[in-house]
């Protein structure tokens, strides 16, 4: 017996039925991006490995324990081959920055307000809403413009208008500021002498996060190392005060539109290129994997990169976060013909594919059963096809040049002509029950 293969571990087969809540999905958020007039952007979904070292740093969980990594070869100009390492995209912003400075879109504007929507990678344990091979919707607001707390703002309110947009209600807005490089040098030297009498509390991984990535501490959904955190009572004293008043403009204009939030001052995002303002909306249903969205402002990465220093902000959502949010009150939706045509003999079948690819070509759903058999059975289809409509067609329409159309709501049924191939009368009476 030949082997029956399943979906890699951590990956999962989207079906038809659920397609179109995807698709629901990516329309309204296209919608939306439309109204605020940010444009899209796609990039490949492998980059070389250094792009996500050095952008998320070598420390973080994500480059130290989650990378995909592929291998191939390339060729030197001097003919030589060598493996060059690429990894899965594990996140969007380093591959849209890095497409930023390689297209030199500082030249072409003053700010540039990008969106992407695809897949992203990461080789972590997978869990419920949290696979291998995940999808994200993604903003990037980058360019010399990009410097100013509203910019910020206008960030945080298009993440929570897409949520409101996607139908979702039950989430909370968190937000924090990290400050600037030197604040947040100040913020890791505080951290670690607060925990430095705490280490043997935390958990193992944590207690390795001690000396390479502090923050992570903080992020980290371990009960034992949530009340260590909890007890450490951290307040914003490390900031300057250019910082305190940059949050307090970002938190002006938030107020200033209605958006309600929540000033975490614990609240950290795992990747080394955040700096000043950075936010996260969890949703309640969602357990311990609570996180719908995040995001923040990383003023330092695209000179990181290689490019000139330029602000920038954005944020990301994953949507089958937000599916799982939805919950019951999005079904799937499954896709029905407006049309479904039954053939009673091979010679009437020929007749019905002309109709099926006609009714087509005018923009009518339709299908038929492509194998000829009972009236029965043909109907039987039909009837699980959700189709409004049947045509029925037989020896006896054929001699009489006409269909049989049954309304499969009522029962009804008549005759329309199609005489000379003029379709015109049946194409009308099947738009009106569209």
């Amino acid at each position: 017996m030949s082997k029956i293969f399943s979906a890699p571990r951590g990956t999962a087969d989207i079906l038809p039925a659920e397609m179109f809540l995807w698709q629901d999905i990516q329309d309204t958020a296209r919608q939306i991006f439309a109204n605020y007039n940010y444009r899209e952007i796609q990039t490949p979904v492998f980059e070389e490995t250094e792009l996500f070292t050095r952008s998320m740093g070598k420390t973080s969980d994500v480059v130290q324990k989650q990378m995909l990594n592929l291998q191939s070869q390339k060729k030197s100009d001097a003919g030589d081959i060598h493996v060059g390492e690429l990894s899965l995209r594990p996140e969007g912003t380093a591959s849209v920055v890095r497409a930023y400075i390689e297209n030199g879109l500082k030249q072409k504007e003053n700010i540039s307000k990008l969106f992407y929507i695809g897949p992203m990678f990461r080789g972590e344990r997978p869990q419920k809403g949290r696979l291998r091979q995940f999808h994200q919707i993604g903003v990037e607001v980058i360019g010399p413009g990009a410097n100013h707390p509203y910019i910020d703002a206008e960030v945080i309110a298009l993440n929570v208008n897409l949520l409101n947009a996607f139908g979702l209600k039950e989430f909370e807005l968190k937000i924090n500021t990290l400050g600037s490089l030197e604040d947040k040098k100040n913020l890791s030297k505080g951290l670690r002498k607060l925990l430095s009498d705490k280490i043997s509390k935390l958990c193992p991984d944590c207690q390795n996060r001690f000396e390479r990535n502090v923050f992570r501490i903080l992020d980290c959904k371990n009960e034992a190392c949530c009340q260590v955190v909890h007890d450490l009572k951290i307040s914003d004293t490390y900031l300057s005060e250019e910082s305190r008043a940059y949050f307090a403009q970002v938190k002006e204009a938030l107020d200033g539109l209605g958006i309600k939030y929540l000033v975490c001052h614990d609240l950290v995002r795992g990747l080394d290129y955040y700096t000043h303002t950075v936010f996260e909306i969890t949703g309640f249903s969602l357990g311990s994997q609570d996180a719908i969205s995040a995001g923040g402002r990383y003023d330092n990465l695209v000179s990181q990169l290689g490019g000139p220093e330029i602000p920038a902000v954005g944020f990301a959502l994953g949507i089958e976060r937000i599916i799982l949010a939805m919950g019951k009150s999005r079904e799937p939706i499954i896709q029905r013909p407006n049309t479904y045509i039954v053939s009673l003999d091979e010679k009437s079948f020929k007749k019905g594919f002309e109709i099926l690819n006609i009714l087509r070509s005018m923009d009518i759903s339709s299908d038929m059963n492509f194998h000829v058999s009972s009236m029965k059975s043909q109907m039987r289809s039909a009837d699980k096809s959700g189709a409004s409509s049947v045509i029925i067609l037989g020896g006896s329409e054929l001699e009489k040049q006409c269909v049989s159309l049954k309304d499969m709501e009522t029962g009804k049924q008549e005759e329309i002509s199609i005489k000379n191939n003029d379709y015109s009368i049946l194409i009308d009476r099947l738009r009106e029950r569209q």
